[in-house]
């Protein structure tokens, strides 16, 4: 049995073919495990998406931002951008079926005989194992109610910058841990979120943010902690048990698949 761990997929399923063709998977015996983003930006989204579903337990997925914002644009509560090229998805007559299958996603996977954990955009330092998995299997109980469109997507997102505190309830916890698990990348200095920048450590940015993966960690270094979300590391993070997979194929890059036994990458330039 492989394991292989691939980067936002973000709609380019053609890429995704070849590259799994370059290592015979084989969802009889081998692993794909997806850091989330599977849709949106690329063209081939319902593909992508029919394709995960297929491969039934030989896929392990966790849901990132974008996957989120389907269920959004799914219940009406956001519009449709031309530039996420998801009108023949949300059109599709499995669409239902789709997202159901997307709100049975977790925001966490571990493998704890390789200590490793997948998250879409990271882990916060400030958590750890314990109350990772805590939180995140929270938001996908309230995923998986009646009223997770009112009670929990139309309030998911914001873009002030929030704090983790033991003491939040409700909403507001539900919330940080959505924006921690999908959106982060950088902290303020205090250790809040800051969803404005997006450019790569190495390139100018405020002294007042730091990357989240450079902060002390209570989940590293025991754990290898893979992750997807941000394009402009291009896998780069100095730090070997930080294993960032999002190379930026949707933006004209190629699409990066880890095969833990070999502890190697393969990668597929984008086609067009």
């Amino acid at each position: 049995m492989a394991h292989y761990f691939v980067g936002d997929v973000q709609g380019c399923n053609s890429e995704l073919q070849l590259l799994l063709q370059k290592v015979d998977f084989n969802p009889s015996k081998d692993e794909l495990w997806a850091v989330g983003d599977l849709i949106a930006r690329g063209t081939e989204s319902l593909a992508t998406l029919r394709f995960f579903q297929s491969l039934n337990d030989s896929a392990k997925v966790v849901l990132g931002n974008h996957d989120l914002h389907l269920l959004a644009l799914h219940g009406k509560l956001k519009r449709v951008s031309r530039k996420d090229h998801l009108e023949e998805l949300l059109n599709a007559p499995d669409i239902d079926n789709l997202v159901n299958w997307i709100r049975q996603q977790p925001l966490v996977r571990t493998l704890p005989e390789h200590n490793i954990i997948m998250t879409h955009a990271g882990v916060p330092p400030q958590w750890d194992i314990a109350t990772l998995e805590h939180e995140a299997k929270q938001v996908s109980l309230a995923l998986q109610q009646d009223d997770y469109l009112t009670e929990l997507i139309a309030k998911m997102f914001t873009d002030e910058a929030e704090q983790w505190s033991p003491t939040l309830t409700g909403i507001n916890r539900l919330r940080y841990c959505m924006n921690a698990l999908t959106r982060m990348r950088y902290l303020h200095l205090d250790g809040s979120l800051d969803f404005k920048c997006k450019s790569a450590p190495n390139e100018p940015h405020s002294v007042e943010l730091c990357p989240w993966f450079e902060f002390p960690s209570k989940t590293s270094p025991q754990y290898t902690l893979v992750f997807g979300h941000w394009a402009a590391l291009m896998g780069q993070t100095n730090n070997s048990h930080i294993l960032a997979l999002d190379t930026g194929c949707c933006w004209g890059e190629h699409l990066t698949l880890w095969h833990l036994e070999k502890n190697e990458k393969i990668t597929q330039q984008r086609l067009i």
